[in-house]
């Protein structure tokens, strides 16, 4: 499943906050990536935003308070709540927060919510004054308690005129959570898969370092699709401007010596390990202690190898008698298929990732990649160039057809 939202209904809950705008991008958001989208509005969330704006942009009936006492009577509540893969309530304020904290169901949101058996989730927007407010924090731990996934809210410039936390997250963010819970029961539920992202950096001195061009748009790329397939992911990260995916395990790393010690530990209970990091395969012998100064007459420094993660990932599953799989890459400026070959025979892997970082569309810092797979068994297999993200997904694809079927 490359799109956990596709096709799902979900019903979003607006309440009484000037956040309310904000819900119309976040439904227009969702019907594009083919959601299926109703919304119910509070008499108050009527004072910020009309029925007739979010029902513009979700193509559905947006459903108000009279709903309720309408010619369908209670069922109206009990067809959204039933049908519903997912129930948001963004912005939640204060007043609607309590009011589910404690079962209270007198609108048609909150008694939608009282007959859901889907998954919840509660988007707070409030003054900073109001969410820190003891009573409004032991509610939303209630919720909590009783399953209500709680996100934000998060820190800024609030409609008071304060600062502070209080502000709705935003509608991409809230969308990135919503596809991680979507994609929990999918395939590779259960499924542990290490993904590795990012240019490791090697002290020269305080201030200097040597890395590469890697943006760890790839392995990003990796881990959501990974994680939409229903894997719990542990990203192991490099610095990079990126955000992680919603959902995933993130550690970060700098040094190739730290990423090496980060998957020898994540692989002893993991049943995949896709290594897209770009690791240095040198690092300065000494690091210096203080700047090294342009006049020092310093024109050289001496490299050593660094620790082959591969290399000893292979001899830990060996030794250890793991049932992992391991997905590496190989960027290559010449003899691609020679150099890859012998990288996945060398390193017992199960299939390697190589493309040749010569084309100025492929390789790093951009958003497409032309790859080739090769496989242990010693087929492979040409992609097109295409997008980062799609060539994740052909790749988590492979690896379910592993660890679900047993190919």
């Amino acid at each position: 499943m490359s799109n956990p939202i596709y096709g799902k209904r979900i019903v979003i809950g607006i309440t009484g906050s000037i956040a309310a705008y904000k819900s119309a991008d976040l439904a227009s958001r969702l019907r594009k990536l083919g959601a299926e989208v109703n919304a119910i509005l509070t008499e108050a969330g009527e004072k910020f935003i009309s029925p007739l704006s979010i029902q513009t942009v979700s193509g559905k009936k947006a459903f108000t308070q009279q709903d309720l006492w309408g010619s369908k009577g209670h069922v109206v509540h009990i067809n959204l709540a039933r049908t519903a893969d997912l129930l948001i309530v963004a912005p939640a304020s204060a007043n609607t927060i309590a009011k589910l904290a404690n079962g209270i169901a007198d609108n048609l949101l909150t008694v939608t919510v009282l007959a859901s058996v889907c998954p919840v989730i509660i988007v707070p927007a409030m003054d900073a004054g109001m969410f820190k407010n003891s009573i409004t924090q032991k509610n939303i731990n209630l919720l909590k308690e009783r399953g209500f996934v709680v996100i934000g809210p998060a820190e800024g410039h609030l409609a008071s005129g304060l600062e502070g936390a209080g502000r709705m997250v935003e509608p991409v963010n809230i969308i990135n959570a919503i596809r991680y819970h979507l994609s929990r029961t999918n395939s590779l539920k259960s499924k542990k898969i290490i993904v590795t992202a990012g240019g490791t950096q090697e002290a020269i001195d305080p201030v200097r370092i040597l890395t590469n061009y890697s943006s760890g748009k790839q392995g990003y790329a990796l881990a959501q699709a990974a994680l939409d397939a229903g894997s719990d992911v542990t990203l192991i990260s490099a610095p990079t401007t990126l955000s992680p995916p919603a959902g995933c395990t993130l550690i970060l790393v700098k040094s190739a010596e730290e990423m090496h010690a980060a998957v020898l530990k994540e692989i002893m209970d993991s049943q995949a390990l896709i290594m897209a990091a770009a690791v240095a395969d040198f690092r300065p012998k000494a690091i210096k202690t203080e700047k090294i100064k342009k006049d020092s007459g310093l024109n050289t420094i001496e490299l050593i190898p660094t620790r082959d993660i591969l290399k000893d990932v292979a001899e830990v599953k060996k030794k250890e008698k793991l049932d992992l799989k391991v997905i590496g890459f190989a960027a290559e400026s010449r003899d691609l298929k020679i150099n890859a070959k012998e990288k996945l025979i060398d390193k017992y892997m199960d299939m390697i990732v190589a493309n040749d970082i010569s084309d100025p569309q492929a390789g790093f810092r951009v958003d497409t990649n032309k790859v080739l797979l090769m496989y242990s068994d010693g087929s492979t297999e040409q992609l097109p160039m295409m997008s980062k993200s799609d060539v994740a997904k052909k790749v988590i694809q492979h690896l379910q057809s592993w660890l679900i079927e047993g190919a």
